[in-house]
């Protein structure tokens, strides 16, 4: 950052004046866009681009701060664009700001956390108005810019990497798990309904409560690293499990991830099962291990075939009891289940590391960002 201390010792020594945003830019309301004709102009909401259509609502290079819901997602575009109701544009005076100095100078506002009403998160233009932001001059917002649009793309050329790493390690996985619970037709096969009982999750929407200490097992609370999103109270609980039950989606929408997927329950009185979820329970654990069960019926090929492609797939009673298990000797399904459950803690301690390393450039970034754009405030 030598050279930005140079230019800061040579234009600005006694620090840079700092004016409200209102001074600086005016803030515009977006507008309805649902009878506008699809096309190629991006349309902006506070959670993004919404949709593309065939008219704009203004030209760039602006800033794009959200009026409700997601605060925090500040955004810059240059061309054409449309913004709707939820979220403001800028029309930037760049004779004072360069329009990308002052998405990068928002960002550091925490605007997430400024919200103005009780239930949904909203701003105000009368509020975003008074911000005050530092002025530094036009060569060395230019500098800063130069720096934190190339830290950028460094952080977003590493994300790409990450994924990439990520998703070539989830392959490996699955063919992994292919090659281990794939077996020939010399062993002994039986019917899923034989050997587990089969029963239907319960519909506990209405008793959806935040305060619950039961946490719902649904179609998006099915993975290994799930968080559950909804809670019951324990004497709400329609269709609870015990330890070693296994819970299974019986639906989701086309080409969904969540259909077949499995869940282990770990333990006793914990979890209710939702509908569109059958519980699964073993009748003889000398004969048939859990967590073996677990881990075969999770995505199985002869469950995802019913996946019809064209509207919400349901898997049928009759489909879930009707899929053949290979019924192994005991200790061939312990060893097996051991295997599995060895290589998924890899493959997510894998996607730990990925996420804490990314998580860790972000947060590099962010300080660097930060200290750029913190200046001395020059004295009146």
């Amino acid at each position: 950052m030598s050279r930005i201390d140079d230019l800061i010792a040579e234009l600005c020594p006694d620090g840079v004046p700092f004016k409200p945003l209102g001074d600086i830019a005016k803030i515009k309301n977006g507008r309805d866009h649902k009878k506008l004709g699809d096309g190629e102009i991006p349309v902006y909401g506070s959670g993004g681009i919404m949709r593309y259509v065939d008219q704009a609502d203004a030209e760039g290079p602006s800033v794009l701060i959200p009026r409700k819901g997601s605060l925090g997602n500040v955004f810059y575009t240059e061309g054409p664009f449309w913004v709707v109701d939820t979220i403001f544009r800028t029309e930037i005076d760049s004779s004072q700001m360069i329009p990308k100095f002052l998405y990068h100078q928002l960002k550091t506002m925490r605007l997430g956390e400024m919200n103005q009403a009780g239930g949904v998160p909203s701003q105000t233009q009368s509020v975003l108005n008074r911000l005050k932001l530092p002025v530094p001059p036009l060569e060395i917002q230019c500098e800063i810019v130069l720096i934190l649009d190339n830290f950028s793309q460094l952080e977003s050329e590493l994300e790409t990497e990450l994924a990439a790493e990520l998703g070539l390690r989830k392959r490996q996985s699955n063919e992994y798990r292919r090659s281990v619970l794939s077996f020939g037709r010399e062993i002994e096969w039986v019917s899923l309904g034989d050997i587990a009982d089969y029963v239907n999750g319960r519909a506990h929407e209405r008793y959806s409560d935040p305060e619950g200490d039961i946490p719902m097992v649904t179609a998006r609370f099915i993975s290994r690293n799930g968080e559950a999103n909804r809670f019951v109270r324990s004497e709400d609980v329609q269709t609870g499990a015990n330890e070693g039950d296994v819970a299974l989606v019986l639906s989701d929408l086309p080409n969904g991830r969540a259909l077949a997927r499995t869940f282990y329950v770990d333990r006793s009185d914990a979890y209710a099962i939702n509908q569109r979820v059958a519980r699964l329970r073993v009748k003889n654990e000398r004969q048939v291990n859990s967590r073996f069960m677990f881990h075969y019926l999770d995505r199985s090929p002869d469950l995802i075939r019913y996946d019809n492609g064209s509207d919400q797939t349901h898997l049928s009673k009759g489909q879930v009891t009707g899929l053949k298990f290979p019924l192994l000797p005991l200790e061939d399904q312990l060893r097996i289940a051991s295997q599995l459950d060895k290589f998924d803690a890899l493959v997510n301690d894998l996607s730990v590391g990925l996420s804490a390393e990314l998580a860790a450039r972000r947060k590099q970034y962010e300080y660097y960002r930060d200290k750029l754009l913190t200046f001395k405030e020059l004295s009146a």
